[in-house]
């Protein structure tokens, strides 16, 4: 997988395999991040929460485009290990925190700082989504103005108004792709 645009345009990232890891493809990630720069993400400002991370990938595109440095959470220690490998193949390591834990555990905690972009890509078919919506909300780890993107299964049941504190964005599908943005007001 390659990395789109910015800094690091061109470089590949690895990845990991197994059940629940589908990295997001390059067309869905190209126009996520251009409805997220249409609605005002000015990445040079941004500190990234990318929450399942799986391979990194959003995270890694983000800090490509100038995000001041991004948190890669995944409970998964392979996962993790392959995130700071990439990490440091691409000599950002001073911009990535990668953090083994629950996702959705870790959005209950309370935060170290608030964030402006968040990135959650739960596995299929858990409903992992909403749990992780309160907690993030809760905890106050949204700074004023952030965008929360979630990548789910085309198909899964939300009440995508039932946030409070967010406001709907987009809900649109790409192939068995469902992403939704929300805005924090």
């Amino acid at each position: 997988m390659k990395i789109i645009a910015g800094a690091l345009k061109g470089r590949t990232l690895k990845t990991v395999t197994g059940p629940g890891y589908r990295p997001a493809m390059g067309k869905v990630r190209e126009s996520l991040f251009s409805l997220l720069e249409a609605r005002g993400v000015v990445w040079a400002e941004s500190i990234i929460l990318d929450l399942f991370a799986g391979s990194g990938s959003l995270a890694f595109e983000a800090i490509s485009r100038g995000a001041k440095k991004a948190y890669f959470i995944e409970k998964d220690s392979n996962a993790a290990k392959c995130i700071a490998k990439n990490a440091e193949t691409l000599a950002i390591t001073d911009k990535c925190n990668i953090i083994i834990d629950d996702a959705v555990k870790f959005a209950g905690k309370k935060p170290t700082e608030q964030v402006s972009v968040v990135f959650i890509d739960p596995p299929y078919a858990q409903n992992l989504l909403p749990q992780t919506l309160k907690n993030l909300i809760r905890r106050e780890w949204l700074e004023p103005g952030a965008f929360v993107v979630a990548e789910v299964e085309k198909h899964l049941k939300i009440d995508t108004e039932a946030f409070e504190g967010l406001t709907l964005e987009l809900d649109r599908n790409y192939g068995s792709t469902r992403i939704i943005i929300w805005y924090q007001e």
